[in-house]
């Protein structure tokens, strides 16, 4: 029997992770320490599970209505500040799983969002103790308010605009980061589609059950 294919084995892999080193160890935390300690936290679980070379998971390769915009946003992407990520995703789209999460999703999401985790428990790069990947969203998309119990998030722009709870408009390459129970709300941009990168931190057990619900009115 031959050896299970691991991530030394899969360049592209590799490649994406490392775009996602970058960005938690070479971008800014705007002199927020709260910030700070999110991205240290993402690049050490990142960097331990990168070094421990986990095997890879061949998860089945799934599209959902949304995934027709995503040529889109790595087009713009890779001209502007995240041209290395976008060009990396687009070496592994093909093999990527577009979910929604949500075991009731409003009809107005259907075909405005989806999201793919990269490495995590489900992930093709399987990690017990972070969750990053990639949402997508359609032109003029609300995302309704939600919130993650025990669980830090943090998105990062790769192309698109967007804004949280309506507070500013997020630019490729802004970080902005949700503490565990806040509650957000996603509004994009009305002519382009909206590509986030995400990181998930938070407890092993909720990180393999996230519990994903919308915030009741």
């Amino acid at each position: 029997m031959s050896e299970p294919a691991r991530l030394q084995d899969h360049p592209n892999w590799k490649y994406l992770l490392q775009e996602f080193d970058t960005l938690y160890r070479m971008g800014s935390s705007g002199g927020s320490p709260t910030i700070r300690s999110h991205r240290k936290r993402v690049r050490d679980r990142l960097s331990n599970a990168m070094k421990s070379n986990p095997v890879i998971q061949e998860n089945p390769s799934q599209s959902l209505p949304v995934t027709a915009h995503l040529p889109r946003a790595l087009d713009l992407g890779e001209r502007g500040a995240m041209q290395g990520m976008a060009r990396a995703l687009r070496e592994v789209a093909p093999k990527l799983e577009w979910v929604y999460g949500y075991e009731k999703l409003p009809k107005s999401l259907i075909k405005k969002y989806a999201y793919c985790e990269v490495l995590g428990p489900r992930g093709p790069v399987h990690a017990d103790n972070l969750i990053i990947g990639f949402v997508l969203f359609a032109p003029a998309t609300t995302y309704p308010q939600h919130s993650h119990t025990e669980i830090e998030e943090s998105y990062i722009s790769v192309s698109g605009s967007w804004s949280e709870n309506n507070a500013a408009v997020f630019a490729p390459g802004s970080l902005i980061l949700n503490t565990p129970g806040s509650k957000h709300r996603i509004t994009t941009g009305d002519i382009d589609p909206c590509l986030l990168a995400y990181a998930w931190t938070g407890p092993i057990e909720r990180l393999v059950a996230p519990d994903m619900n919308f915030s009741r009115k």
